[in-house]
């Protein structure tokens, strides 16, 4: 999982005017949220050779100008999953510019009224000119959390992960429901029980496709466990050996499960 932060070396900005060059970062995105990187792995030097539905200017990084792009195009580039697993740093920038992208996608055109928007001069925002509606990036605020019972960790199996045998419980927060309110309510009604002693640990963005994942340790309080049958088919505790580490540390889960084994006699 990432430790460093992009914004130590990014600064903000948003203009829709202002063009690119081969000396600029450009984020050329496909309708699958792929990242177009050439046969070096490198990002795109120029736009020449695509069908460009829109690019705009999103800030510096590195002393230079970065673009988000959205092309037209049939051609497959890389999963952002794919991009972690070989530059760690251009996958942290790749996700925001994705998010980006997603976001003018949605809301080019007002939603109460359906004028055009614009990009404001200050703030990540897209105006409406017409009715003033004001339209902000849309980010899903998700929890999850690693309960221990003594020398054991919860995990359990999700029926929409074929591929992944066991996982910690998450899920997203509800509207009017804080932070700390959605983990116990996701654990009670996923796997049946109570926890106590919850501690933030640390957060993700997680643009798969638009949430910011928020990291918990909770330990067991009471109550069998009992799955709800639909997103979880099967729960159970297991001691640190008996863990199967996930493929790649590109998650935040990860590093909660890693967290577990480090701190467990």
């Amino acid at each position: 999982m990432i430790e460093k932060s992009l914004y130590e070396n990014y600064e903000i900005h948003f203009d829709e005017n202002i063009i690119p060059t081969s000396d600029d970062y450009l984020f050329v995105f496909n309708e699958n949220r792929e990242l177009f990187l050439d046969e070096d792995k490198n990002l795109a030097s120029s736009l020449d050779d695509f069908e460009v539905n829109f690019c705009f200017y999103i800030g510096d990084y590195r002393g230079k100008k970065a673009f988000v792009v959205n092309v037209e195009t049939s051609k497959s580039f890389y999963p952002l999953f794919e991009v972690y697993e070989f530059n760690h740093e251009l996958y942290q920038i790749a996700g925001k510019a994705v998010l980006v992208n997603d976001w003018y996608i949605s809301h080019r055109f007002c939603g109460r009224c359906g004028t055009p928007t614009q990009i404001d001069e200050k703030d990540m925002m897209l105006k409406c000119p017409n009715c003033g509606q004001n339209h902000y990036p849309r980010i899903a605020p998700a929890i999850i959390v690693a309960i221990r019972k003594g020398d054991e960790l919860l995990m359990a199996k999700h029926s929409y992960h074929d591929n992944i045998r066991y996982a910690l419980i998450a899920g997203f927060v509800e509207p009017g429901e804080g932070i700390e309110e959605a983990v116990h309510r996701e654990v009670l009604e996923e796997v049946g029980i109570k926890i106590k002693n919850l501690q933030y640990q640390r957060s993700q963005s997680w643009p798969f496709p638009n949430s910011l994942m928020l990291g918990f340790t909770a330990e067991y309080e009471s109550g069998d466990i009992k799955v709800d049958g639909d997103e979880i088919v099967k729960a159970l505790w297991f001691k640190k050996d008996e863990i199967i580490r996930y493929e790649s540390d590109i998650s935040i889960s990860d590093w909660l499960v890693q967290d577990f084994i480090d701190n467990t006699i």
